[in-house]
């Protein structure tokens, strides 16, 4: 019996298959979107492409195929609550896709679908379907008399099926979907006329591979005009080709994820019967562990805003369901690491990445259970309280309190309280919340460019196509450049011209403005021209090929089409390269310090300062900061040349060129390569031409930012001239304070420290005597109540030691009695109660006791029978609430 294909072996076949035709096989890009800023993740394998279908960006070839990673977790087929109980909705899948970028139309894509699915699948062709959209007569004609399907398995359908576009204006066009039948004994709809025309959902009919044929352009009218070079996207889901060529009607029960599934039931020690019990539980570590391995993977980090929240989320929601299944330890590392074993093949990243991965889910992992326990005791007490209102919905500014106090995101405490408790809860109150600590911190979630704005800038951009002014950009050879005013535009809309005081953006023919990427913050400088200036204050570059210049017209009129000089503010430049060149040093020198596992995981380079985030599960010692500064100062001083090069992607990589999280990289990239053998990366920023132009650099902190990751913050050239000065004046005039000489400040303070630590010793020896001689007064103070030894009064004491140490000395001076004893620390009351023990059988409580006691100076506490604790706010009340401590014994021992 012939084995079928692993999962692994349909990959390449596709891969290979669609080199033969001619494609270049495109890695696939990061998880984190880098040139569509609409996007929370890329979530299909055109997201790399769009600037292409778009016109905005050249590739070498027309032909492209990919294996792309993708994320999804909101929308029709991908609400989270599905993934586990759902046989094939996922959070991360592959999605496989071959790509015409003004090359081949409707009749090779059809052609190429179907050859590969029968010819080199294997597919049976009777169970395959198909539709086209309904005004489609070309793509049914090729179906029906170019491939000879029968007319009957073509289906027409209309813009809800069979109908894409990018957004509401832009490039869009009909659809054709090839759809596998599982045949009829699977048909879950019941209808007579069970097809993939009703669109009911059945689960007979599974959508496979969609060709997406960009034939239009729309604009906002809604009007529809043939592209001029019509391109295909495709895109067909690895884990549903799988499941059909390995027979598997669920997706978990292919090899894409029984590796993941039986390394949970090993961990658990679980029979076959006891794990599919847990099913659920199984799919949703499986399919969440693998999305978790990705997403740190391509650098995103837990946290509490867009895709950060996400990766917490899924994170979390894994955990819980560890939890059901019988986990008591954290357990999703060692998952993750079957998923790099059986993924990183392919996805090499993984591989190289492995312990950072690791590092950052096992610790936030650890992070989460330390507070689970309490959240569910807190929601169980919520829900139990809310059933004896006969309410059976958790309120949102509850749900918002587990997600702040105790790390519940909200997908996690809907899915708790549903599936254990049978509530709901009230999510518009949980987004109010959530609204208003945002406002109050400062913070917000993720913010997307809206599509209409990106096509204003993509419109703008084809029309100065069009006209032959194609804008340029050259920020390495030149802070200043001769130049045209090709646009001005405010608010959306382009100007003739622009006079002063006027707050406008600006399109030049050619720039030399840095645009902010990799970390390295925009150029500022002056635009100037005859009679008038624009201080620009910020550039970017909405779409691929566009740099605007951002900035308030601060002298005469501007006029598109003027002649104009780009000035780049020249030290505020050179500074940023000093910064930014220090942080590749930076990171050769952490990585010979602590290890290769250091790998970048953000930056910042600014004129003022740098700021570092790599991978490292611990905070670096004193030690090991200084090793790091010394080895960066020594490239600064060895002077070492910084080349620039231009090479083949592959081939710099494989050349030892470190390539950074998240970032997008061309066929031809650019390597900074620091000789000595220091540092070779690839790199879009602007650096100095030798490592001593950076003049020094100087490490201010260095914290943790997320689970496994630290952050060095560091300064250079001028800026940490200027800290080294400020430093030097403040030891000299503590020096001068202590009267030593500053190399001896050190010793002189420790000697002083020694000083201080004796003569606190002393001081509290001579409180202790104090307080116990004041113990022998107070013993006359002892009053009867009902034949219980009772003593309140007031001491004067300065720490609460030295309080509970008194409250012992009565406690063992009386045998048998209660003791309140109430003193003022930093202006506020403390009180102490102890109860000895042949007191409590009898029913006495220190801990209600002194509960008591401190709601009369406007505080309270508690604690255990025989001893406890409480504070309060006003002082003054303390004389009367000692007062009524007899009182009170009397009321407990009725």
């Amino acid at each position: 019996m012939t084995m079928p294909l692993t999962s692994a072996e349909i990959r390449q076949k596709f891969l290979k298959y669609f080199e033969r035709q001619g494609h270049t096989i495109v890695a696939s890009s990061s998880l984190i979107p880098a040139n569509d800023p609409t996007l929370l993740f890329t979530n299909a394998g055109m997201v790399q492409f769009k600037d292409s279908f778009l016109g905005l960006e050249k590739r070498p070839y027309k032909r492209a195929t990919t294996s792309q990673k993708c994320m999804r977790v909101a929308g029709k087929h991908n609400d989270l609550e599905n993934v586990g109980p759902s046989p094939r909705h996922h959070t991360f899948f592959e999605m496989l896709g071959n790509f015409s970028l003004g090359d081949y139309f409707k009749k090779d894509a059809i052609r190429f679908a179907y050859d590969l699915l029968v010819n080199e699948y294997g597919l049976s062709p009777d169970r395959l379907v198909y539709t086209v959209h309904t005004n489609d007569d070309e793509a049914y004609d090729l179906w029906t008399k170019d491939m000879g399907i029968d007319a009957s398995r073509v289906y027409r359908m209309g813009d809800k099926t069979n109908f894409w576009q990018m957004a509401d204006v832009g490039p869009c066009g009909p659809t054709s979907e090839i759809h596998y039948d599982w045949g009829e004994e699977t048909c879950t709809c019941g209808e007579p006329d069970c097809s993939v025309l009703l669109d009911n959902g059945c689960d007979r009919w599974l959508e496979i591979w969609n060709l997406v044929f960009m034939q239009f352009n729309q604009d906002a009218d809604g009007h529809r005009e043939p592209l001029p070079a019509p391109g295909v996207d495709t895109g067909m889901g690895l884990e549903r080709i799988v499941s059909i060529i390995q027979n598997k009607r669920a997706n978990y029960e292919t090899d894409l994820f029984t590796p993941i599934i039986k390394r949970t039931q090993t961990l658990l020690g679980d029979t076959d019967a006891q794990a599919a019990e847990k099913y659920v539980a199984y799919r949703v570590i499986a399919d969440h562990g693998r999305a978790i391995t990705f997403m740190v993977g391509d650098g995103v980090m837990p946290g509490n805003e867009g895709r950060e929240y996400v990766l917490r989320l899924i994170l979390r929601r894994a955990a819980r369901y560890g939890r059901i299944a019988g986990f008591t330890e954290p357990f999703l590392a060692k998952i993750a690491e079957t998923v790099i074993e059986e993924m990183g093949g392919h996805y090499t990243e993984l591989v190289a990445r492995r312990q950072f991965i690791l590092n950052v889910i096992r610790q936030e992992e650890e992070r989460f259970l330390k507070t689970f326990a309490h959240g569910l005791d807190l929601l169980e007490a919520l829900v139990e309280s809310l059933k004896a209102e006969g309410k059976t919905e958790i309120p949102g500014e509850d749900v918002f309190k587990l997600h702040a106090t105790f790390g519940f995101p909200f997908h996690l405490t809907r899915d708790i309280a549903a599936e254990e408790y049978g509530f709901t809860v009230d999510e518009l109150g949980f987004q109010k919340a959530m609204q208003r600590h945002s406002e109050i911190s400062g913070s917000g979630s993720f913010k997307a460019i809206d599509e209409s704005t990106l096509s204003i800038y993509a419109k703008l951009l084809e029309d100065l196509k069009a006209g032959g002014d194609e804008p340029a950009q050259d920020p390495y050879q030149s802070t200043e450049s001769k130049t045209t005013v090709l646009a001005i535009l405010q608010d959306g809309k382009q100007l003739d011209s622009a006079g002063e005081g006027l707050e406008v953006e600006m399109v030049l023919a050619n720039t030399p403005f840095y645009v902010e990427s990799g970390g390295q913050i925009s150029d500022t400088g002056t635009i100037t021209g005859d009679g008038w200036e624009m201080t620009v204050t910020d550039a970017r570059k909405p779409v691929s090929g566009l740099v605007v210049h951002y900035g308030q017209m601060t002298r005469g009129t501007a006029r598109t089409g003027d002649a104009a000089t780009a000035q780049v503010d020249a030290d505020r430049r050179m500074n940023i390269m000093r910064n930014h060149t220090a942080t590749h040093l930076l990171q050769a020198a952490l990585q010979s310090v602590l290890g290769k596992h250091v790998a970048q995981a953000g930056s910042l380079v600014a004129p003022d300062r740098l700021r570092f985030d790599f991978s490292h599960p611990d905070p670096m010692t004193a030690e090991e900061l200084q090793a790091v500064e010394a080895s960066v100062n020594a490239a600064i001083l060895a002077d070492y040349p910084v080349n620039v090069s231009h090479q083949n992607y592959k081939e710099a990589v494989s050349s030892g060129a470190m390539a950074l999280f998240g970032e997008k990289y061309g066929d031809v990239v650019r390597v900074i390569t620091i000789d000595g053998d220091v540092s070779r990366e690839l790199c879009g920023g602007t650096h100095v031409q030798h490592t001593g132009q950076i003049g020094a650099f100087l490490i201010t902190g260095e914290g943790s930012v997320a689970a496994g990751v630290r952050r060095i913050e560091a300064v250079t050239g001028p800026t940490a001239m200027a800290h080294i000065q400020a430093q030097r004046a403040e030891l000299s005039r503590v020096a001068a304070k202590l009267g030593v000489k500053p190399t001896d400040v050190a010793n002189r303070i420790e000697s002083l420290l020694t000083y201080l630590h004796e003569h606190d010793k002393e001081i509290k020896a001579l409180k202790r005597k104090l307080a116990r001689a004041d113990f022998e007064q107070h013993l006359q103070k002892v009053q009867d109540v009902n034949g219980i030894s009772v003593l309140a009064t007031q001491v004067t004491v300065d720490d609460s030691a030295l309080l509970r140490e008194m409250g012992d000395w009565f406690r063992d001076k009386l045998g048998s009695g209660v003791i309140v004893l109430g003193t003022v620390l930093n202006e506020k009351p403390s009180l102490i109660a102890i109860v000895t023990d042949d007191l409590v059988k009898k029913g006495l409580h220190a801990g209600k006791l002194v509960k008591s006691v401190a709601k009369i100076v406007g505080g309270g506490g508690g604690g255990r029978p025989n001893m406890a604790q409480a504070g309060g706010k006003n002082p003054a009340k303390l004389p009367d609430a000692l007062r009524q401590v007899p009182s009170l014994v009397a009321e407990m021992v009725k």
